[in-house]
């Protein structure tokens, strides 16, 4: 499992916002500067952001995005599940996917849901709002 560009991008640019809150609406060229991002590769990943109602936008003049709610509010693995395909070590524990035929057999399945289970609860134990706190 390795968690892609978009989803630690998605967690900066995350926690940019929450850090620079008292300035209002942040545009998305200040964030990008700020975090050595692609200002279009950056909009895509707000996008995502939007859909899943971690941020907020304003357009025209004095606009830009904020964080929808608070930083000690949005947990990091509904973040990286709104902007990664999968986090699940392995394809046939993925959401949605069709029964492995061999799963009553398997003798690593067990294995790979322990994983599955390490990771999503070590994730979801993490906020916005720590990750702010990390120094």
């Amino acid at each position: 499992m390795m968690i892609s560009t978009r989803g630690r991008y998605a967690l900066r640019i995350l926690v940019d916002l929450a850090e620079n809150q008292h300035e209002g609406y942040i545009t998305l060229k200040e964030a990008a500067d700020r975090q050595e991002i692609s200002e279009k590769y950056l909009e895509n990943i707000v996008k995502d952001l939007v859909k899943g109602r971690f941020v907020e936008g304003v357009r025209g003049k004095g606009g830009g995005y904020r964080l929808a709610r608070p930083a000690d509010e949005i947990n990091v693995m509904e973040v990286l599940r709104s902007t990664d395909a999968t986090l699940t070590p392995v394809a046939c524990l993925e959401e949605g996917s069709k029964p492995c035929s061999r799963a009553a057999s398997c003798r690593a399945l067990p294995l790979w849901k322990g994983l599955d289970k390490v990771v999503s609860e070590y994730l979801g134990g993490f906020t916005v709002g720590d990750l702010m706190k990390e120094k």
